[in-house]
């Protein structure tokens, strides 16, 4: 899959597509790329998915493809909400089911329970977990408010000592939820969530984010184009040695032109640099 553009913003690689479908498709070639990769190395190949509206299309296109080592891959999940079950409509468990441990025969998949009676306890065995198993690659999305995870700008901590940890949602984020359609309502949204922390996400050696739509495209040129700090959190992926984001023309449209910060050039040759 060609790209219509590629930029770079300090570290990050940036690259943008025609469409959703054609931005999922070659989001999802990568990943399987990566995966079969990784799983002539490993015996095992540990992988975090993100959820939402904006992971569809790169989810439905990883499933498809053949030839992938999913008998190799241990799945770990970015967030749940708290106080919910995994049978909830809204459920990231029920998501990740739908979209992909119930299509692939992963190897193994840990869940975040989010209803459990000791959300300390729940933070502490997944952070265990992750510690265990060292993801070797993390698929992830940037939030309407520029969180990663369920890291919103108020909860967002670029420093953080754990690796998981019970959030606040704020209002931009749970509204996020009800656009999508995940809730009838703002009050049906959850107020509080389980998440992986910014450094625990961090660590993975790379990261493949899937960012479509009309409604991230504001959120796509602050990432791109602010100083880096919590107040857009998604701007930290400026900073990872090997993180690329997925962006179809709708997401893109508020990023600047050749004369900006950025340098663009047609995708097909080589690469872009910083000015």
């Amino acid at each position: 899959m060609k790209p219509i553009r590629s930029l770079r913003a300090d570290r990050l690689t940036v690259m943008i597509y025609e469409s959703r479908e054609s931005m999922g498709r070659a989001a999802a070639e990568a990943v399987a790329a990566r995966l079969r990769s990784l799983a002539a190395e490993h015996d095992t190949v540990p992988v975090i998915f993100a959820t939402g509206e904006s992971q569809l299309a790169t989810l439905r296109a990883l499933t498809a493809l053949e030839r992938i080592p999913w008998n190799q891959v241990i799945g770990f999940h970015m967030d749940e909400y708290l106080g919910i079950s995994g049978d909830h409509p809204a459920s990231f468990r029920r998501y990740l089911h739908d979209n992909l441990n119930g299509r692939v025969p992963l190897r193994r998949f840990f869940e975040v329970k989010g209803e459990d009676a000791d959300p300390a306890k729940v933070c502490r065995e997944y952070a265990e977990f992750l510690l265990t198993y060292h993801p070797l690659l993390c698929l992830l999305g940037i939030g309407e408010n520029g969180h990663l995870a369920f890291n919103d700008p108020a909860e967002a901590d670029f420093h953080d000592a754990r690796d998981v940890k019970v959030v606040s949602l704020d209002p931009v984020c749970r509204q996020q939820q009800v656009n999508e359609g995940w809730f009838p309502s703002l009050s049906d949204v959850p107020s509080q969530a389980i998440t992986l922390t910014i450094p625990a996400l961090l660590r993975v050696p790379e990261l493949i984010a899937s960012v479509p739509g009309p409604r991230k495209s504001q959120i796509v040129r602050r990432a791109l184009a602010e100083p880096i700090s919590t107040r857009c959190p998604a701007t930290i992926l400026r900073t990872h040695a090997n993180a690329t984001v997925y962006l179809d023309r709708a997401s893109a449209a508020e990023l600047p032109g050749d004369d900006s910060g950025f340098v663009v050039q047609d995708a097909p040759e080589g690469s872009g640099k910083n000015i």
